[in-house]
């Protein structure tokens, strides 16, 4: 089969793109399958789209993006299947794949692995944002051939428009990139740590209060934030920020003994696919999350991390990894059995294949 990956992003920039398809385009020669990825964005206007100013340049690329678009329409009847990842344009409705479903009628593999439904309630409103045609996903489930979801929450709203939903987790590559176990033992100062975007900072409300109780209790650690924004309005003398990279993104999260992710139970939460406990426990690391969504799929409380649903449990979990090397170790060590097992590449390789049958 010929298949064409129209996809927001350059590739190896996006972590949607990375851990949701990019791992596994190497298994499609081997499975007799060509390609080609289709990005919206360039390599140029994806340098600075999160960057301030640079306006006239970003209006420029949009408008490059939609042009390599329409370019892109004179192609497609040369693919049997067209991959989309969330949307084939970051605004207005969805001129593209109508015309890819209705006029030229391929088959269409819609994947998303968020809520994109709704508005994110941390996003920035741009001018960009106040374009966005939410409503349009919706109509893309209904003309698409499957429909590839993170998970059950997302296929649930999915199934109202299309049957032909699959759950296609995000994964991991445990052999050769979350592929660093960490050690638990003989550490003199564990460290607790949380990695996200700026948009998900919002989520460390619920867990400020309870570092800051163990630290005036005398618990010596530090709490690490991978960001590409530090974190603000705290005083935790154990807080030290490391701007994310992604050329050290696994050795920097691989100095973690505990991952966090508290989440507030919102409609756009419930709709995350665990990604950073993942990350944690694929690393060897015992995760620590709220019963929000996914988590409680991936995390068995008391087994491979704990899940905490107010403070009091966040307090009680940390304090017990916090004294007990013996309980990280063993937690880690089947934390990263659970993701070799159900969330890695090659546990997942013939799900994903099997979208495109």
């Amino acid at each position: 089969m010929r298949i064409l990956f129209v996809v927001p992003y350059p590739p190896g920039k996006a972590p949607s793109q990375r851990f949701r398809f990019e791992q596994y385009l190497d298994f499609l020669p081997e499975a007799g399958h060509t390609y080609h990825l289709a990005p919206f964005l360039s390599d140029a206007t994806w340098a600075i789209l999160y960057k301030p100013g640079h306006t006239v340049a970003k209006v420029l690329g949009i408008l490059l993006g939609f042009l390599r678009r329409a370019m892109l329409l004179f192609t497609v009847p040369g693919y049997e299947y067209v991959f989309i990842h969330r949307e084939a344009g970051p605004i207005g409705p969805p001129l593209f794949e109508w015309i890819v479903a209705k006029v030229l009628r391929k088959r269409i593999i819609y994947d998303f692995d968020d809520a994109i439904w709704m508005k994110d309630p941390a996003g920035e409103q741009t001018f960009i944002s106040r374009l966005k045609w939410q409503q349009k996903v919706g109509q893309i489930c209904r003309w698409a051939y499957k429909v590839s979801c993170g998970n059950a929450y997302l296929c649930a709203y999915a199934r109202q428009f299309n049957p032909h939903c699959i759950i296609n987790p995000t994964t991991l590559d445990t052999e050769h990139l979350h592929n660093r176990i960490r050690n638990q033992q003989q550490v003199a100062r564990p460290i607790i740590g949380w990695t996200g975007t700026h948009t998900t900072l919002r989520h460390l409300d619920l867990v400020w209060p309870v570092l800051s109780r163990l630290e005036q209790e005398g618990y010596d650690f530090e709490f690490r934030v991978i960001s590409n924004q530090p974190p603000t309005h705290t005083d935790l003398r154990s807080l030290t920020y490391v701007p994310w990279q992604k050329a050290t993104e696994i050795a920097d999260l691989g100095e973690f003994h505990v991952g966090l992710m508290p989440l507030v139970d919102d409609p756009w939460a419930r709709g995350k696919c665990a990604f950073k406990a993942l990350q944690y426990m694929s690393l060897g690391m015992p995760a620590l999350v709220s019963p929000v969504g996914m988590n409680t799929e991936v995390v068995q409380d008391n087994y491979n991390g704990f899940v905490c649903d107010d403070q009091e449990q966040w307090y009680a979990a940390l304090r017990q990894l916090l004294a007990d090397q013996n309980l990280r170790a063993s937690q880690g060590a089947a934390a990263r059995r659970t993701i070799v097992e159900r969330y890695s590449v090659a546990s997942n390789k013939e799900n994903f294949l099997a979208l495109f049958s």
